[in-house]
């Protein structure tokens, strides 16, 4: 059985969290949102490296201010569905450490004939390869 959210068809819980009463219940739910989220996460990366097909400029790769207006949605969204800004927040910023990293080496890939024209891009391929 499956249920529709936003566009997606999910596997629907045998149970609810309110009405485990074995932990094998609950480690049969987790594997499945485990699924579910792994699932999100490829389809996210596939537009990250959409972005780092698209951007032109290695500096236009990592842009502070859409780092911290995604930060702000989801932690918006997070309120919502009542998860903890501090389980939302770390676990986005690294999401978005690790996908800009990803969408660095896809943007250098695609233009690895390209010779290197900028000393901007030079301190940018540092500030990059500097995240965590």
């Amino acid at each position: 059985m499956t249920e529709r959210q936003g566009g997606y068809a999910f596997p629907t819980s045998a149970v609810s969290a309110e009405d485990c009463r074995e932990m094998s219940e609950v480690r049969a739910e987790i594997d499945r949102l485990d699924r579910i989220v792994v699932a999100l996460l490829a389809e996210r990366t596939r537009y990250i490296e959409a972005a780092g097909r698209i951007k032109g400029r290695v500096d236009d790769v990592r842009l502070e201010w859409r780092i911290e207006e995604v930060v702000s949605k989801v932690l918006a969204a997070a309120a919502r569905e009542d998860l903890p800004p501090d389980i939302a927040e770390p676990v986005w910023r690294l999401l978005i450490d690790r996908s800009i990293a990803h969408e660095f080496d896809v943007w250098r890939a695609l233009r690895a004939d390209e010779p290197a024209s900028a000393e901007s891009t030079v301190e940018s391929e540092k500030d990059l390869r500097s995240m965590p």
